[in-house]
């Protein structure tokens, strides 16, 4: 097999120099130059391997040399790099992908290899973790020197470097094989479509060994607000406007505000720096024009194309709709003005181990509110599998954790029986399923409050369906942006039998709706037993109009 491997050829050794003949200096290796500089002019020494600009030398535009390369290898007094980490977040074809190739090389074999350096690329899937590892190779393979330096080891996803001993390899989502690395550089590729976040955590701790670590995520913008990605977002959003001082962090964004208008060509270029040059305008406004046309396709061109964070498929509740609806309630339940107002319960029971929701609604003033609980034992499983901060959550006091494995449901009976106290609370809504239970406890507690079987198929929710949607809509529903129900809101898609009617399902597995089919149930339970307004004819009897002659 030799050095190489299964399926590697073999390497061609350097031939000897002559004596007193100086080695030929690579463009990099002149002297003079800054870090940044000597990384700009390695990459591009590389030659462009596809695309419309396929056979010519890598250049790097003024974009990529200001926002990017230069403050991202800027040093200090010492010639040290400052910056540890780097966020590149921007609409999909403006060439991250080459980029984060030519980055991952240049710390392989360039100016900021190390002696036995840990390169990764890492990405969602094998699919998607490929794409780096595909253009990493054909820049060696179309560079005579690279070509006799690198090892390939296709199989194994990996590459050598015969000179520094350092090493690259391509990661997915398996963030087992992750730990004990000792990371040099590392680019996370689309962090905001990585199931979990164990990876990003495991590479990112992992150049504890290193003088200088350096990890890059080059990403579009996530829907989900609980992700790592929108984190990450968040933090160097705050970086970028001076909020938090961190110098070893480096913020790029390009996206579209939220309230800019999506089919303008002055919003496409401002957030899409390589538009006109090698990102087609063409290619950009068949795309706009289709999702004019289709509106189905406008949440995926606004966040792929203007790298915004909405949700590309369609969901019950838009989040735009939904967050409108949003209002401080700091100080409002509790008080007298609420103690005679009609008030509606909404209870979704768990199976023993997941989340179980109750919801309160108030039709006089459109107020909604929710209260979750969860198993204390199971909660950190249930974050790992679920994906979202419910350890944190239950820290702020958003979720009360039961003792044990499985719910105990006379914490919940315990919170209907306080809202009793302090309010006129008419009934609870809730599937027949479990109610003998939380009728024995109830009673055992001495809690009395008429519980309505509510069913979860077409017949009952579809009209429910319909009610928590004309309010979001009409904006007669208020909320407190609930973090967990936020969630359950962004969880939740309909599916509709042939009349049209519909019911609630999660849009993905590990998704949670628990919390929207409680407050569901009780909008659309309030609404279907609201008293009928009497007739004005019983009050004031009938007029008769009589023609003059």
């Amino acid at each position: 097999m030799g050095l190489r491997g299964i399926g590697a050829g073999p390497v061609d050794r350097p031939t000897p120099r002559k004596r007193g003949r100086p080695p030929k200096k690579r463009a990099w290796e002149l002297p003079g130059l800054s870090r940044a500089e000597r990384v700009r002019a390695f990459i591009e020494a590389l030659p462009i391997t596809s695309g419309v600009h396929a056979g010519k030398p890598f250049k790097i535009r003024d974009w990529q040399w200001s926002e990017i390369i230069e403050p991202m290898y800027a040093t200090d007094a010492e010639g040290r790099r400052r910056k540890r980490k780097a966020l590149i977040t921007i609409p999909r074809k403006n060439g991250k992908t080459q980029l984060a190739a030519a980055l991952a090389l240049c710390h392989l074999v360039g100016p900021e290899a190390e002696q036995r350096g840990q390169v990764y690329s890492a990405a969602a899937d094998r699919k998607q973790a490929a794409l780096i590892l595909k253009e990493l190779v054909a820049f060696v393979r179309a560079t005579d020197w690279l070509s006799k330096r690198v090892i390939i080891r296709e199989h194994s996803k990996t590459l050598e470097d015969v000179v520094t001993g350092s090493t690259y390899e391509a990661l997915s989502s398996d963030a087992r094989k992750a730990h004990g690395l000792n990371v040099s550089f590392a680019i996370m590729d689309e962090l905001a479509q990585w199931p979990k976040r164990d990876l990003y955590e495991a590479l990112t701790t992992g150049g504890a060994a290193r003088a200088e670590p350096l990890f890059v995520t080059i990403s579009t913008q996530s829907h989900d607000k609980n992700s790592v990605m929108s984190e990450l977002v968040q933090y160097a959003q705050r970086v970028k406007d001076g909020t938090i001082a961190d110098d070893t962090f480096l913020p790029v964004i390009y996206a579209a505000p939220d309230d800019a208008d999506p089919w303008s060509e002055e919003t496409w270029f401002a957030c899409n720096p390589a538009l006109g040059d090698f990102r087609s305008l063409e290619e950009m406004r068949s795309a706009a024009n289709e999702a004019k046309l289709l509106p189905a396709r406008e949440p995926s061109f606004r966040l792929l194309y203007l790298n915004q964070p909405v949700d590309a498929t369609a969901r019950f509740l838009n989040a735009k709709d939904w967050n409108a609806c949003r209002r401080d309630m700091t100080g409002l339940f509790g008080q007298a003005s609420l103690a005679k107002q009609r008030c509606i319960l909404g209870l979704d029971l768990s199976s023993t181990t997941d989340l179980t929701a109750l919801a309160a609604w108030f039709p006089a003033t459109n107020d909604l509110m929710c209260w979750f609980w969860m198993p204390l034992d199971n909660i950190e499983e249930a974050e790992r599998r679920d994906h979202v901060p419910y350890r944190l959550w239950h820290r702020q006091g958003f979720i009360e954790a039961t003792p044990g494995r499985a719910i105990d449901k006379a914490f919940v009976v315990h919170r209907m029986g306080e809202l009793t106290k302090d309010y006129a609370v008419q009934f609870c809504a809730a599937d027949r399923w479990r109610l003998d239970e939380i009728r024995r406890l109830m009673a055992e507690a001495g809690v009395k409050i008429e519980l309505m079987e509510f069913g979860q198929g077409w017949r009952d929710m579809g009209p429910a369906i319909d009610a928590i949607e004309t309010a979001v809509l009409r904006k007669e529903l208020f909320h407190p942006g609930h973090p967990v129900l936020d969630m359950c809101v962004a969880n939740a898609v309909t599916v509709s039998d042939p009349t049209g009617a519909r019911k609630l399902v999660k849009e993905r597995n590990t998704g949670r709706i628990d919390g929207l089919v409680a407050a569901t149930m009780a909008i659309g339970a309030a609404v279907k037993t609201a008293p009928k307004k009497e007739s004005v004819y019983k009050t004031r009897g009938l007029i008769s109009l009589v023609a003059s002659r």
